[in-house]
């Protein structure tokens, strides 16, 4: 359990003034002069050191992304920060932004401090209406103080910050289809490699990094390295912000030491699942794509990268969906399946023309018009779609699918069973 002094994010309910004037008596903004005279190795050295994974999904470690790039370039170099939270269940980064925007705006000018970047852009959902209200009056604020702009903190580093809103596009969240985006292009991921740290917005070397995860960075070089590494596990070192809605009594974000177990992330902050622990059917651990667990698994295990990677399944965002016994699992992950085709872009003909079959084959499954061979068939179209297409988009869409058949395939071919037995009663 972690400890209050621990939390990073002291108001992420929003019961606090999220000004300038209530970051700053929080502690953010303290010191960030003499942070950045220390370097650009110290800083890239000391995140390293942290242990800090990327919050966005991937959970790529963060120092050694900042790494990438280049330490001198004839070119400019841009920090872009990927606030389009658009995974079904996730929602930390708009409560990051909306109650802490200080939080992510300092963390952005260390980022930058950190790689050489002069200049940063953050592409955040347009849906988000009132938080890029907020995040835009939090820029404003530290344009006004100083803090960023010519000579920020008065630290004698250059950096300019932009707030550009999105359309709402799924695929936005990936970080080429973002950089695409960004340049005014439809939202198409490109082929990597180039790397953005190489080749990157407008050509030039960039990094993208998550809201949550350059939120935190402020804190972890205030407080040192070995603080942060010193929560949870090696190699899943620090906190974490957990979404937890579905099914549970008391819907939550709240942030919490990785590797914490899901059990008592449920029941000690979402209220315990709707009808008591044993009315659990299954939790989605880390937002739609990832694959889904059953009880008998969920009654364990730890939340975090490897913990869940061994139950073959993912951190992701963090985005703990919970459903109890009353859930259609089946028709369930038709809805999702039928989300993933929406968002496709298109572009890869595995994922333009598999997402559209999944989620057909889903919803016959889902009313027991479908032949048990299909099963198979379903699982061999993932596998199909899974690893052979530009971005990830691909294995977000087939995920889910393998998990329903790994540990839902009884209840797929019962649904089958019944209808065939309903359809020949009806023949009779």
């Amino acid at each position: 359990m972690l400890a209050d002094k621990d939390r990073i994010f002291t108001n992420l309910y929003g019961q606090y003034d999220w000004t300038l004037k209530g970051a700053r008596a929080r502690g953010d903004w303290d010191g960030t002069k003499e942070l950045i005279l220390k370097g650009r190795d110290h800083l890239v050295t000391e995140v390293k050191n942290s242990g800090l994974r990327g919050r966005g999904g991937a959970g790529f470690p963060t120092g050694l992304k900042w790494s990438f790039m280049p330490k001198q370039s004839d070119r400019p170099c841009y920090l872009i920060i990927n606030a389009d939270e658009s995974e079904p269940g996730t929602c930390k980064d708009r409560d990051i932004i909306r109650n802490d925007p200080h939080k992510l705006v300092e963390g952005c000018l260390l980022a930058a401090a950190a790689m050489g970047a002069s200049v940063g852009y953050i592409y955040i959902r347009g849906e988000f209406y009132n938080e890029a209200v907020n995040l835009q009056a939090a820029i404003d604020e530290a344009y006004k103080a100083g803090l960023i702009g010519k000579n920020a903190c008065g630290s004698g580093y250059d950096f300019e910050l932009h707030l550009h809103r999105g359309a709402g596009a799924y695929i936005c969240g990936e970080e080429m289809g973002l950089l695409e985006s960004l340049e005014g292009k439809p939202g198409k991921p490109r082929l990597k490699p180039p790397f953005p740290a190489g080749v990157g917005l407008y050509g030039c070397p960039s990094t993208v990094n998550n809201v949550e995860t350059l939120a935190v960075v402020p804190t972890i070089l205030r407080r040192g390295a070995s603080w942060f590494a010193g929560i949870g596990r090696p190699k899943n070192e620090g906190t974490k912000v957990f979404c937890i809605s579905g099914h549970v009594n008391q819907p939550c974000n709240v942030e919490e030491a990785m590797g914490i177990p899901l059990k008592e992330l449920i029941e000690k902050y979402a209220g315990g699942v709707r009808g008591g622990w044993d009315n659990l059917l299954a939790v989605i651990p880390g937002g739609a794509s990832m694959p889904v667990l059953p009880k008998s698994i969920c009654d364990t295990v730890l939340m975090d990268f490897d913990a869940l990677r061994d139950a073959k399944s993912g951190m992701g965002t963090a985005a703990v969906v919970v459903m109890d016994r009353s859930t259609d699992i089946i028709k369930a992950f038709a809805r999702i399946a039928k989300f993933y085709k929406h968002e496709s872009c298109g572009q890869c003909t595995p994922c333009r023309e598999g997402t559209g079959w999944l989620w057909r084959v889903l919803e016959r499954m889902a009313t027991g018009e479908a032949e048990v061979a299909e099963i198979d068939m379903l699982l061999d179209v993932t596998t199909q779609i899974e690893g052979h297409t530009i971005c990830a988009f691909g294995e977000a869409a087939a995920w889910p699918v393998q998990g329903l058949i790994r540990h839902f395939r009884p209840d797929i071919e019962r649904r089958i069973a019944d209808h065939r037995a309903r359809a020949q009663m009806a023949a009779e």
